[in-house]
């Protein structure tokens, strides 16, 4: 199956956070996700698993009660239930994020 990022449209995420949806099936879910600079993604946690890469940008990044500056080319798995969240640092700054199972709230 193919998708095209030209095609797909970002919805709001959290205030000054946007994501788009650019892949899913079977298990797998893939996201984007586009922070202006001191955007936050809240600290939560979820029953899916996740690795997150820094396309762009660079972020204070949460985990677990652990804090990292992350930049571009960076990642980091987030295990099933586990508290994590980000600031974005810098204007611009995005997020690849990759779920399994497919995070139906995101559909």
């Amino acid at each position: 199956m193919f998708f095209f990022g030209k095609n797909e449209q970002f919805v709001d995420a959290e205030e000054g956070a946007k994501r788009k949806l650019l892949g899913r099936g079977g298990t797998l879910m893939m996201a984007e996700v586009s922070f202006q600079k001191d955007a936050i993604g809240a600290i939560h946690a979820h029953t899916h698993e996740q690795v997150s890469y820094i396309v762009q940008g660079s972020f204070e990044f949460h985990l677990d009660g652990e804090v990292q500056r992350v930049v571009k080319g960076d990642s980091i798995y987030v295990s099933s239930n586990t508290l994590h969240g980000v600031k974005a640092l810098e204007d611009n700054s995005i997020i690849l994020d990759v779920f399994t199972p497919q995070r139906e709230d995101f559909v």
